[in-house]
């Protein structure tokens, strides 16, 4: 059993409802280790996307907790909160309006750091994420490539150093071979932070890639938590879809 302080996110007998009665989460219990990353696995509709959205209190749970850091979600400051936590999604949702620069300046900004700290910051995280600010600071979004303005949604979300990371399918409107340059390069920058990091996919091929740990969740519950060596070991009927999809994949096709 993990101590408490070792633990970054904990979900507590988790509900999430809508419309008084409809579940998209039931009994969600997990906890997640500090530096590990956790792949939340499932079709769509499934309850990821909600689970990420409980974490950083966009939503609330309707029953149970969501702890971070050992305090409820709902004892945090929300500002306070998601400022501690750093959001990549699939659309990125940059200011088209604002330089690649100012995109990634956004939030230590907000945290008032001095502008010398944020000029160091923004060269810092542009070259993490292979975009050399002295190239792509003064772009704006409409100028760069879809992998291009995926990297910088991440370095916007690793800015200010937080020590935990959701990702929601932020990979998933890329080419193949630009998803999989990311993933590699992700994996590598992953390592370097150390960051806590919960992400969100419904490819079984990523899941297995980058996760420490994977939980699958179908219908809104955990089927399991496995390390991927185990998830393909499994028995379960359940995960036999997701193995079938990987085996695909990754078998050369007949001629």
């Amino acid at each position: 059993m993990p101590n408490p302080s070792e633990i970054a996110i904990e979900f507590r007998h988790v509900d999430y409802d809508v419309r008084g009665n409809h579940a998209l989460l039931s009994d969600l219990n997990l906890a997640i280790q500090r530096h590990e990353l956790i792949v939340l696995l499932g079709r769509s509709g499934s309850g990821k996307t909600t689970s990420l959205k409980l974490i950083n209190r966009l939503l609330v749970p309707t029953r149970g907790e969501v702890r971070v850091d050992d305090r409820s979600t709902t004892a945090w400051d929300p500002i306070a909160l998601r400022r501690h936590i750093g959001y990549a999604v699939q659309e990125v949702g940059l200011f088209p309006h604002y330089t690649v620069e100012e995109n990634v300046a956004l939030i230590p900004k907000a945290e008032r750091w001095p502008k010398d700290r944020i000029a160091n910051r923004v060269k810092e995280v542009l070259s993490l994420v292979g975009l050399p600010a002295e190239k792509f600071a003064r772009r704006y979004p409409h100028e760069l490539s879809g992998g291009q303005r995926q990297r910088v949604g991440l370095a916007r979300a690793i800015a200010a150093d937080p020590p935990i990371l959701l990702m929601d399918e932020p990979f998933g409107a890329l080419d193949p071979l630009t998803r999989t340059d990311l993933q590699r390069e992700f994996t590598d920058l992953r390592k370097r932070l150390g960051t806590t990091v919960v992400f969100v996919t419904h490819d079984v091929a990523e899941a297995l890639i980058l996760a420490d740990r994977i939980v699958l969740i179908e219908e809104g519950r955990s089927v399991g938590i496995f390390t991927p060596h185990e998830f393909l070991a499994s028995p379960d009927e359940r995960i036999q879809a997701y193995r079938e999809s990987y085996r695909a994949m990754t078998q050369p096709l007949d001629r």
